[in-house]
């Protein structure tokens, strides 16, 4: 796998990470968007044959994630998971028990419709709305956010969502194209790819003054900067 990609902004390193998470040194913090954990399960029980690996291998990709940026906490920026439990959410209980010291905080998203009690038995910080650290602001859907985002000025927070899957498109001669996904850094905010395999990603028109970088999933599992 690519080593982590280095990339400042108001005065913090952070590392991208090919996984589709980003390590935030200076508060060693690993902030993911969008794992949907559970989604697979969902689908199998309205019969659409989903093969269980799928959760797996996320689970696996988390934990070599934690394994190598050791972090005190992660940051979920919404939908940790996709609907009510399942027995796909018991195997994240028995995943849980093998990190019993680092720090889950989500800020709740759209799909986070669990009972308050199984975030708590979970060892969850539930953290609705908005959740400011430092120079950052996290929110899952940065359209919920109350009065205008700033230009990226360092006079008010720099928010980082999820939500929408970010992806761009590359082109190719022929009219050929590929959609991929990518974290995209605009002036005021940033968002993040879904951590999760098993969703879609809908295609973004970045201005001339973002930072775009995506995610190619070929053996070396590369982060490419676009722009």
């Amino acid at each position: 796998m690519q080593p982590a990609f280095p990339y400042r902004i108001r005065g913090q390193q952070l590392w991208l990470s090919p996984a589709r998470c980003i390590f935030w040194e200076e508060e060693r913090s690993l902030i993911l968007a969008d794992l949907h954990f559970g989604k697979t399960g969902h689908f199998r029980k309205a019969g659409i044959a989903v093969p269980q690996s799928v959760y797996r291998e996320d689970l696996l990709r988390l934990l070599c994630q934690i394994q190598y940026f050791r972090p005190r906490q992660l940051l979920v920026v919404g939908d940790l998971f996709h609907s009510r439990e399942n027995k796909e959410l018991s195997l994240f209980l028995k995943w849980r028990e093998d990190f019993p010291d680092l720090g889950i905080r989500l800020i709740q998203g759209n799909h986070d419709v669990l009972h308050d009690s199984w975030y708590t038995k979970a060892g969850i910080e539930l953290c609705p709305g908005v959740l400011s650290m430092g120079p950052f602001s996290f929110v899952h859907d940065i359209t919920e956010v109350d009065g205008e985002v700033g230009d990226g000025s360092r006079t008010g927070a720099y928010y980082f969502s999820g939500h929408i899957h970010p992806g761009i498109r590359l082109r190719g001669v022929g009219k050929q194209s590929l959609q991929f996904p990518c974290f995209y850094f605009g002036g005021g905010y940033a968002v993040l790819p879904a951590f999760g395999r098993w969703t879609g990603t809908v295609s973004i028109d970045p201005a001339p003054e973002d930072n775009v970088f995506a995610l190619l999933p070929d053996a070396a599992n590369r982060i490419l900067q676009i722009q």
